[in-house]
C-alpha cells in the first residue's frame, strides 16, 4: 500500500540448502519401473538441520519467526489495500450500529478425481520437446514452462492434455515436476513418467484460502449499510504460485460490494509467507472468502440490531434500475435483478413458514436454523490489458477456430481445456444451434498446443463466457464466407442472402442451398468463385472481454441439530442462480451441484491441518474429511435469467458459484439453529465435535 514491490523469492525446482515446506522436492530418482525407483529413493539421505518453523494458519503473529526468505521482511510477501480509507473509517466513526466479527476461512485441500500425471519425451535429431500432462491449459504450461523455466523454444516445445479428471484450479499451474520430467527427458533421451500419488498430492498440489479476517459492518438507523472495513492475513505458504498474488487481493476484495449498496468500502490484506504448501486458486479463489466475510457480518448485524436476515439484505440489494453499478471497489456490474432471484429461492425454500418447521423440531429436542446468503462473483477475466497492468505475464482472451470438411462435418478447435464440465457437449450445441450441424457431426478438439491456436484455459469460469463467445466470432465469420460462396452458387447478390437453421436462402425465394453444399463447394471448387475467395471453409477468432462477467444468486439452507452430539443434518438446500442465458441446463446443474457439494464440505467438513513444525497433520484421506453423499440433502436448483451484456452469448460463468455460496448458507443456518442455546458464531469447519463443544461454552 506504500507503493512498494511485492517480495518475489525464487522458486527452485529443487531445494536450494533450504527446504521451505513438507512436500519441497529435494532429490529426483529415476529408474525402468516404478518399484525400483521407490526402493532406490529410500536409499536417498537427506542431511536436515531442523528449524524453527513459521505456520500462520491460524493467523497468528510470524513476523518475528526466522525469515523464511531473504527478501520478504517478517515473512510479508505485500501489504496491499483497496479502497477510501478515510471516508470508511468516518462512517464507522458516525454509524449508528457497527457489527464486527473476527473469522477464519480455513485452508482447503484440492482433490481432483485424479491426482496429477504427466510424460515427458524428447526427440534429439529435432530438439521437439513433448509433455504430456493433466493441466487446465496445454497452451498456459507451454508459456509458462517454457519461457519461464526451461528456456526451450515454443515451437519446438508441444504440450499435451488428454483427459484431466479433474481441476478445481490445482491444476492450471506449472509444477516443479513437470520441469523435471522435461530435464530428465532432454538428459536420457528417451521417455519419463511420473503419477503422483492421493498421499504425496496432499503435500504438493497449490492448497487454497487459508485467510484469518477481521471484518466491521457500519449501518444507520434504517438498517442501510454506511461502511465495511475488512483486515485480513492471507497465508500464501512456502512460495509464490501463479495466482497467488491475485487471489487475496483483486480476486478478493473487488467482491467486497457483493450485492449490495454500501457506499464506503476500504480493504487492507497483509499476504504472509510461511512453512507450509503453496496456496492458489481453489474453486471460486478469493470470491468464496470475500462472500463468506460479507454474508456472515450481515447476519451478525440482523442479529445485533433484531432485524430479520432476508429483510436488512432486502434493503441493501442493488436495485435493478441501478445498473450498469459501480461499486466502491474497482468492478463495474453490468445486470442484475437481484430481489427477483432472492424472492425466488424463498418460494422455493418456504421461508415463511420455517418458524413452524422449527417449532416442530423443538418439540423432537431438535434445533433448527435457516441461513440466507446472496453471492455474486466476477468470472470471465478480462481485458488483457488490466491483466498486464497488474503483472500477468499472459493474457485473457481465448481463442477458437472451425474447420468444415468437405462432407460437410465439423472440427471445433479450442483454446480452452476441459476438465470435466461437458465442454464436448456444450460447445458443440453452439455450432449445433447456429449452424445447423447435427451434433454428432461436430468434432470438439482441445488440449494440444500442435492443433490449436493459443489459448489461456480453463480458470475462473471463463470456458463458455470468454471461450464461447471466440466460437461465436468465428462462425460469424464461416457464415460471412459461406455467403458469398451461397451467392455464386444461387447467382444472387451477397446482399440477398440470409442464414437461418443451415440454410443459405435468397432473400423472399425458395432458393437454397445448404451448409454441406456450400462446404462441399470450398473444397471441390468446380464452380466457385477462385478469383475472389480462396477455396475452403475454416476460420478462427479470438475474444478478449472487456469487463468481467457477474453471476449471482440466492442461497438458502435449512439445518437440524441435535444438542445432545453436535449433529448436524441439512435438511433442505435452495440455490437461485443467474447465470445469464443457459446453453445446457444439465450441465448448469451439475456445476451448480457440485459447487453446493464441494461449499458444504468446507462448511462441515474440510480443514488443513499442520503442526507447529510444520508437519501436515491431514495428509490423507484418514485424517481430511471429505463430503460423501449420506452429507448431503436433495438439493433445489433453480435460475432466473439476466442476459450479460458484455459477451456476444450473454452467458455468465457457472463452475464456481456453488462453492461460493454454499459455506456461508450452511453456517449462518447452523448460527441461526444455535443462537436460542446462546451460540454467537462459530468457524469452519463446523463439525459436529465443533458444534458441541460451541454449545457447552455457550451453556458453561
Amino acid at each position: 500500500k506504500d507503493g512498494s514491490a511485492m517480495a518475489e523469492p525464487a522458486w527452485p525446482i529443487l531445494a536450494d540448502g533450504k527446504v521451505r515446506y513438507v512436500g519441497n522436492m529435494v532429490a529426483v530418482v529415476i529408474a525402468a519401473t516404478i518399484d525400483q525407483a521407490r526402493d532406490a529413493a529410500e536409499l536417498v539421505e537427506v542431511d536436515y538441520a531442523v528449524l524453527k518453523a513459521a505456520v500462520a494458519t491460524d493467523g497468528s503473529d510470524i513476523s518475528n519467526a526466522p525469515p523464511i526468505h531473504e527478501e520478504a521482511a517478517g515473512n510479508v510477501c505485500f501489504d496491499w489495500e483497496l479502497g477510501d480509507k478515510a471516508a470508511t473509517d468516518a462512517a464507522i466513526a458516525g454509524a449508528a450500529h457497527v457489527a464486527t466479527l473476527e473469522l477464519i476461512n480455513q485452508r482447503l485441500i484440492p482433490h481432483a478425481m485424479e491426482p496429477r500425471s504427466a510424460v515427458a519425451e524428447y526427440e534429439s535429431t529435432t530438439d521437439q520437446l513433448t509433455l504430456y500432462c493433466t493441466s487446465q491449459g496445454a497452451h498456459a504450461q507451454r508459456l509458462l514452462l517454457g519461457a519461464f523455466v526451461l528456456h526451450h523454444p515454443e515451437h519446438r516445445f508441444r504440450v499435451v492434455t488428454p483427459d484431466v479428471g479433474g481441476g478445481f484450479g490445482s491444476k492450471v499451474y506449472p509444477y516443479a515436476e513437470y520441469a523435471v520430467l522435461c530435464w530428465a527427458a532432454k538428459r536420457l533421451h528417451q521417455a519419463v513418467k511420473w503419477t503422483s500419488g492421493r498421499s504425496e498430492a496432499f503435500l504438493t498440489d497449490a492448497h487454497g484460502r487459508d485467510h484469518v479476517t477481521k471484518v466491521e459492518l457500519a449501518l444507520d438507523t434504517n438498517g442501510k449499510f454506511t461502511g465495511l472495513r475488512v483486515a485480513t492475513k492471507a497465508n500464501l505458504g512456502a512460495y509464490l504460485s501463479a495466482f497467488a498474488p491475485l487471489v487475496p487481493t483483486f480476486l478478493y476484495a473487488t467482491l467486497f460490494a457483493g450485492q449490495y449498496t454500501t457506499p464506503a468500502i476500504y480493504a487492507n490484506v497483509v499476504a504472509l509467507f510461511s512453512n507450509t504448501t503453496p496456496v492458489d486458486a481453489l474453486r471460486g479463489a478469493g470470491r468464496p472468502e470475500a462472500t463468506y466475510l460479507l454474508e456472515r457480518i450481515v447476519d451478525v448485524a440482523a442479529q445485533e440490531t433484531g432485524r430479520d436476515p432476508v429483510d436488512i439484505r432486502r434493503i441493501n440489494l442493488i436495485p435493478a434500475d441501478a445498473f450498469p453499478y459501480q461499486t466502491p471497489v474497482a468492478l463495474l456490474y453490468d445486470s442484475g435483478n437481484y430481489e427477483v432471484t432472492m424472492d425466488k429461492a424463498l418460494g422455493i425454500a418456504d421461508y415463511a413458514g420455517f418458524e413452524a418447521r422449527r417449532t416442530e423440531a423443538k418439540s423432537r429436542n431438535m434445533v433448527r436454523g435457516i441461513g440466507v446468503a446472496v453471492p455474486i462473483e466476477a468470472t470471465g477475466a478480462a481485458p488483457s490489458h488490466i491483466a498486464g497492468q497488474l503483472g500477468a505475464r499472459a493474457g485473457l482472451y481465448e481463442s477458437a477456430a472451425i474447420r468444415f470438411n468437405a462432407t460437410g462435418n465439423v472440427s471445433l478447435i479450442l483454446g480452452s481445456q476441459s476438465a470435466g464440465q461437458g465442454h464436448e457437449t456444450a460447445f458443440a450445441q453452439l455450432i449445433s444451434d447456429k449452424l445447423g450441424i447435427d451434433i454428432d457431426n461436430v468434432d470438439v478438439i482441445e488440449g494440444d498446443t500442435a492443433r490449436s491456436q493459443m489459448g489461456m484455459g480453463t480458470f475462473g469460469s471463463r470456458s463458455l463466457s470468454v471461450g464461447g463467445s471466440a466460437v461465436d466470432k468465428a462462425m460469424d465469420k464461416i457464415i460471412a464466407k459461406g455467403k458469398k460462396i451461397a451467392a455464386h452458387l444461387l447467382e444472387a447478390s451477397v446482399d440477398d442472402i440470409e442464414f437461418a437453421g443451415g440454410d443459405f436462402t435468397v432473400s423472399g425465394t425458395d432458393r437454397s442451398v445448404n451448409i454441406g453444399a456450400v462446404a462441399f463447394a470450398a473444397y471441390v471448387p468446380h464452380n466457385y468463385p477462385l478469383e475472389e475467395l480462396e477455396p475452403g471453409l475454416e476460420e478462427q477468432a479470438f475474444f478478449d472481454p472487456t469487463n468481467f462477467n457477474f453471476p449471482y444468486g440466492a442461497y438458502i439452507c435449512e439445518v437440524e441439530i441435535d444438542p445432545e452430539t453436535g449433529v448436524t443434518e441439512i435438511m433442505k438446500f435452495t440455490a437461485v442462480d443467474d447465470v445469464g442465458i443457459i446453453v445446457n441446463p444439465m450441465l448448469v446443474d451439475g456445476q451448480v451441484h457440485g459447487g453446493i457439494a464441494h461449499g458444504v464440505g468446507q462448511a462441515m467438513l474440510e480443514g488443513a491441518v499442520y503442526d507447529s513444525d510444520g508437519q501436515l497433520l491431514s495428509g490423507s484421506l484418514m485424517d481430511y474429511t471429505m463430503p460423501r453423499a449420506d452429507n448431503l440433502p436433495s438439493f433445489n436448483t433453480d435460475t432466473t435469467v439476466t442476459p450479460c451484456p458484455m459477451n456476444p452469448l450473454g452467458v455468465k460463468g457457472v463452475g464456481e458459484i456453488g462453492a461460493i455460496g454454499a459455506p456461508v448458507a450452511v453456517i449462518n443456518a447452523i448460527v441461526n439453529a444455535l443462537n436460542p442455546l446462546g451460540v454467537k458464531t462459530i468457524e469452519m469447519p463446523a463439525t459436529s465435535q465443533a458444534v458441541w463443544q460451541a454449545i457447552q461454552q455457550a451453556q458453561a
